[in-house]
């Protein structure tokens, strides 16, 4: 399933440049766009959001007020060409604060946030719809013990020869498998093999370049020989 955004700004060029950004990320699309609060509250009645882009400074309504008459709010960036307005903005708790004009290096690492405070429910529950009786978590044997791991917990996969060493955000764990073979286990899950020695989490990138990805600050290459799938998954790295 996509992620369901809304944008809500009342600069069409604005409004452009973040439909620009969510366009260039195929698990993301855009239910609707619109220029005041009023058009937006008529939207969130009537569909389904995921994610609200949210521009502070409108008329009539700002975005900020807005977002205090919600009473259950979609997940939200807010984005807005003033500084002042951030410590307010975070007592409303929304996943980020973007500065206009927006890079999409900046937009791709808001998105890395949403997807880092989704993950667990969101990444379980696909998992189970998908793959009716398929857990979501893997076990390896490293040592005398067996570990199971829950796969929303795992950043990155790296090849140490015969061996493997699963980073997640707790710990490493190095258990005997070729990358080869722990890739075909993880093919059930949004893993991405992007170099001979390292398999990602897609729900865990934070960044990314035409070289390099970036999992959770972590820079990790882009293989030259993975490069055309790669590419091809980000719709136009």
């Amino acid at each position: 399933m996509k992620t369901q955004c809304l944008i809500v700004d009342d600069e069409p060029l604005a409004r452009s440049l973040i439909e620009n950004h969510i366009a260039k990320i195929e698990s993301f699309e855009i239910v609707a766009s619109c220029d005041n609060a009023i058009k937006a509250m008529e939207i969130l009645q009537k569909e389904s959001i995921d994610l609200l882009f949210l521009d502070i400074k409108m008329p009539t309504l700002t975005g900020i007020d807005f977002l205090k008459t919600l009473k259950n709010p979609p997940k939200t960036i807010l984005t807005t060409a003033y500084r002042d307005y951030a410590l307010e903005s975070y007592d409303l708790d929304v996943v980020d604060y973007l500065l206009k004009p927006i890079t999409f290096n900046r937009f791709f690492k808001a998105i890395g946030r949403y997807l880092k405070e989704i993950t667990p429910h969101h990444f379980a529950n696909n998992s189970r719809q998908n793959n009716p009786g398929y857990e979501n978590f893997v076990t390896v044997r490293s040592g005398n013990k067996n570990h199971r791991i829950a796969m929303h917990e795992i950043l990155y996969i790296e090849s140490l020869k015969d061996y493997i060493k699963i980073h997640t955000y707790k710990k490493c764990i190095v258990p005997k498998y070729k990358i080869s073979d722990f890739e075909k286990k993880l093919s059930k899950f949004p893993f991405l093999r992007i170099h001979r020695s390292y398999i990602i989490n897609l729900n865990r990138i934070t960044a990314f370049s035409s070289t390099n990805i970036e999992i959770d600050g972590i820079e990790l290459p882009i293989g030259i020989s993975y490069k055309e799938k790669v590419s091809s998954h980000f719709n136009n790295i």
